[in-house]
């Protein structure tokens, strides 16, 4: 590949410690400089990067240096460091969400393609060996070709283990936009985009206790709904079940199942990388573990940065693409809008589906999932 692809850091918060990890072990990837709010937390960032040093933005951006952007800031300043890094003519690579709304999203994307650049982003869970395992399972016909898929993320709430909670429980928060870019993600990947979607949901409990921390036993409010559910019509004519919730203590449900006329499929959790894809074909009576087929093995969270440095060198699409983070982020607007007036939504936007990998790719060991 030549010159690793060198990257600038912007936000060095909690997430940043999973991409650094990550990162540190990548040879077509280099991390030049760090930025953060709190120079104290980039100077520990930096130090886990050999050769980095420790910035501020206006020079990140300028710096000749840096060939593309790691965005891990609050979701309401991504299309703000995406709009800039754009600007200053480098590729921008974020965290999810792509942006605060699909509009602010929408400018990111068409201010990239003026300006020649790429956008790139998480969640690269999907490169990992189970949702590409899964891929080449559908792509393979072994089940036919899906006509329906399930996907539930169920858990009693974020505030059990976080100290400070309240941003899951307030505007721009809430199960479907904290942890549906996983889901969706992943079933734009396994069944293409979608094109309209029913939504409904509820708020059990007006009010949440803090469960760890100093501040536990705080009670503060809950300004959003936290329990939605709905169907997804995707393009292909297959239809999802779609459950996102804080209001669930326990289930038997499986994270996301896919089904065809010759059989099923269910996956491990799409927070993460890697775990059990299993198998049960007509006329069989037991599911199969199926070994890891494809996919980035021994992934962590920056493995979609090591894409977009074999896709820029050999001058073809990077997979965790923004026209898919668009579209996620469009579909989870339509379930929300489809709650609020009780009718079926149109989705604004389309994608393309991206091209699965191929092979086993080894990249060292497991980095783990995230928790929200």
């Amino acid at each position: 590949m030549g010159q690793p692809l060198r990257v600038g850091i912007v936000g060095a918060g909690k997430i940043s410690g999973q991409y650094g990890a990550t990162l540190a072990r990548l040879p077509q990837v280099a991390v030049t400089a760090v930025a953060d709010l709190d120079p104290g937390r980039a100077k520990l960032l930096a130090e886990a990067q050999p050769g980095a040093r420790v910035t501020v933005l206006p020079d990140l951006y300028a710096a000749p240096d840096v060939d593309v952007v790691l965005n891990l800031t609050t979701p309401n300043q991504h299309a703000a460091v995406a709009l800039a890094a754009i600007a200053a003519g480098k590729h921008v690579y974020g965290e999810k969400p792509l942006a605060a709304t699909g509009a602010d999203g929408l400018a990111v994307l068409d201010a990239a393609r003026s300006a020649g650049v790429r956008v790139a982003c998480a969640p690269d869970t999907v490169l990992g060996t189970g949702v590409q395992t899964a891929r080449a399972v559908v792509d393979a016909g072994e089940i036919g070709v899906p006509h329906a898929a399930t996907a539930f993320m169920t858990v009693p709430g974020h505030e059990r283990w976080h100290p400070d909670p309240e941003f899951y429980y307030q505007q721009g928060g809430g199960p479907l936009l904290d942890m549906g870019p996983y889901y969706l993600t992943a079933l734009v990947h396994l069944l293409g985009p979608v094109r309209r979607v029913t939504g409904m949901s509820s708020r059990p409990r007006s009010e949440r206790t803090i469960g760890d921390g100093p501040r536990a036993g705080t009670a503060f409010p809950v300004d959003i709904d936290t329990h939605v559910t709905g169907v997804l019509e995707h393009d292909s004519g297959a239809l999802t079940t779609l459950l996102m919730s804080f209001d669930v203590w326990a289930t038997r449900l499986p994270f996301l199942e896919l089904y065809g006329p010759r059989g099923s499929l269910s996956l491990p959790d799409p927070n993460y990388f890697d775990g059990d894809v299993r198998l049960r074909t007509a006329g069989s009576d037991s599911w199969s573990v199926l070994p890891p087929r494809a996919g980035y093995a021994g992934a962590g969270r920056g493995v979609g940065l090591l894409d977009l440095a074999e896709a820029l060198s050999r001058d073809r699409p990077h997979r965790a693409a923004a026209d898919v983070a668009l579209h996620v982020l469009d579909v989870m607007e339509a379930i929300q809008a489809s709650a609020r007036g009780g009718a079926s939504v149109a989705v604004a936007s389309t994608c393309r589906r991206p091209e699965r990998i191929p092979e086993l790719i080894g990249v060292g060991e497991h980095a783990g999932g995230d928790r929200g």
